[in-house]
């Protein structure tokens, strides 16, 4: 019995379950491939952007190079919340040292907000997948049971179905479980190689324009 002819036979719960975990799976591979998109490219454009950052004679030349090598502006706002302006804000009050790195803080934390976007998704999938393939063994083996008595003796047409549905649950939440594990763990990795180059580069950022303003004082 193929797996579409299980679906039709199965009632509302094992339904149900089934296009639950089709709409995980979807989900899943989605933001997988995306992800997968976005890390190969921000990798490159980062480190080429870095380098191009410091072999600029100049500020300016640096802000304008930026753009053709960062694609998906993971180094230019780091580089623009180097900008104090004073905004007549309790943003602009303090020392320049302090706002710098409050403003390098909080580009850097949107940058690792995108850097992380599906990481949630693909770690729920992971860790619930199982348990809603699990709902629909028991449910499964639940139905097997409930024909076995109204039949009154144990029949394989009464209980094949089922049990034959609670099994492809079982393997279905299993699939679509460990994509979404392996990618998690791979993505993480990447992700914090990613972070900590740009943690890097926002300090030198500092150490650069404080020791500008050190030479201007």
């Amino acid at each position: 019995m193929s797996p579409g002819q299980l679906f039709l036979q199965g009632d509302a719960v094992t339904q149900g379950v089934a296009l639950l975990l089709l709409a995980m799976s979807v989900a899943c591979w989605v933001a997988i491939l995306w992800k997968a998109w976005l890390l190969r490219r921000a990798g490159g454009d980062t480190a080429r952007a870095i380098a191009a950052f410091w072999q600029s004679p100049d500020l300016i030349v640096a802000g304008q190079r930026l753009p053709a090598f960062d694609r998906e502006g993971l180094v230019q706002p780091l580089v623009e919340a180097t900008r104090l302006a004073d905004t007549g804000l309790l943003d602009a009050v303090g020392p320049p040292e302090v706002r710098l790195t409050r403003q390098l803080r909080e580009a850097l934390t949107g940058i690792q907000a995108r850097l992380r976007q599906g990481q949630v998704l693909l770690a729920t999938v992971g860790s619930t997948a199982p348990f809603v393939g699990l709902l629909g063994t028991v449910w499964g083996i639940y139905r097997a049971l409930i024909g076995m008595a109204d039949a009154g003796q144990v029949s394989i047409d009464r209980i094949a179905g089922p049990v034959g549905e609670s099994l492809v649950m079982t393997a279905a939440g299993l699939a679509v479980a460990l994509p979404a594990v392996l990618a998690y763990n791979v993505y993480g990795r990447i992700i914090a190689s990613q972070e900590a180059a740009l943690e890097g580069f926002a300090r030198d950022l500092r150490d650069l324009h404080a020791g500008r303003v050190v030479s201007t004082d």
